[in-house]
């Protein structure tokens, strides 16, 4: 991983694959886990994309600079990166958390990017008295706790019979993450709201959901879809980390989007 340092001093850890011509697209991860979620698309993608994917603040090999944070900081983190990289425009890509950055750069940064994907995420995830609790658990109990009920949502339960050296794969990557970053980013989310300025929203945007997603079901893709004007739909058979559980599937949708 390489490092970039903010205006705050925080250094970011990122890494970028494929040619050097070839159009930029940054991915960006959820919650509790890292830029390492990305693999399958990093494999399949830098073909034909420059494929650029980093750890989010207080995750991965990033810092973990004090909280609590908000979704414009981690917005603006990937627009210091992509200063200090001299990207001036690219695709964004998040999934979840990642989303939830990438409807903050749609509607304040939309001339860094040339087209916007939104995948298993929403724009609300309230209420802020549900994530406190996620909070405390991860500051008491440490992440095995958060890794238990994350792998719940993340997979479902024929994915996690059936492909158990994926999912501790990913347990790992949670494993791996500051207790602390972790909760600085829940907070970020508990106060989120940005249903209302969605429809700002013009960018080319495809939204993606998870047909068996409980952490934000189908409901929350067909919002986004409806408030974004233009905006296509997809939906695919998983839970949240549709990347990995219908990997394929995904790969197949972004590059068809991306080109």
């Amino acid at each position: 991983m390489n490092h970039v340092t903010l205006e705050d001093g925080c250094r970011l850890a990122w890494r970028m694959e494929g040619p050097e011509a070839a159009p930029v697209v940054v991915l960006a991860h959820a919650l509790g886990a890292s830029s390492a979620m990305w693999q399958p698309q990093a494999d399949s993608l830098t073909d034909q994309f420059r494929v650029l994917r980093y750890d989010s603040r207080g995750h991965g090999a990033s810092d973990v600079t004090p909280g609590p944070y908000t979704i414009e900081r981690l917005g603006r983190d990937v627009l210091g990166l992509l200063d200090a990289l001299g990207r001036q425009q690219v695709a964004f890509c998040g999934l979840s958390m990642g989303g939830f950055v990438g409807q903050w750069l749609g509607v304040n940064a939309p001339e860094r990017l040339n087209r916007l994907v939104l995948a298993n995420t929403t724009a609300y995830m309230g209420p802020p008295e549900a994530w406190i609790v996620r909070i405390e658990t991860a500051l008491q109990q440490g992440m095995p706790t958060i890794a238990d009920a994350a792998l719940e949502r993340w997979f479902t339960p024929a994915f996690r019979a059936h492909r158990p050296e994926t999912v501790n794969a990913i347990r790992q990557i949670i494993l791996a993450n500051d207790p602390l970053g972790y909760a600085s980013c829940a907070a970020a989310i508990a106060v989120m709201d940005q249903r209302e300025s969605l429809r700002q929203i013009t960018v080319p945007t495809l939204v993606l959901g998870g047909s068996e997603d409980p952490a934000t079901p189908v409901s929350c893709a067909e919002e986004l879809h409806a408030a974004i004007s233009g905006s296509r739909l997809e939906i695919l058979p998983s839970a949240h980390l549709s990347n990995i559980e219908q990997a394929e599937r995904f790969n197949a949708l972004l590059r068809t989007f991306l080109t």
